[in-house]
């Protein structure tokens, strides 16, 4: 599906899958956070990790199938 985890940084995430730049910015996400990772970025504002993770791999695997 993607190479993009938690350690992958939000930019990088932006550059692969644009499609997530709506959910980064949805959720307050700093997508121009100067290499943070996703992990950390979602520490900044208190988000769950995982939960941040689900929804993009969700986001990504409907945009594949369309």
């Amino acid at each position: 599906m993607t190479s993009c985890d938690l350690d992958t940084s939000v930019p990088d995430w932006v550059i692969e899958h644009p499609e997530t730049l709506a959910v980064f910015r949805a959720l307050g996400i700093d997508y121009c956070c100067g290499g943070k990772s996703l992990a950390y970025a979602c520490q900044e504002r208190g988000l769950d990790e995982r939960m941040v993770l689900n929804r993009l791999y969700r986001l990504l695997t409907i945009e594949r199938k369309l």
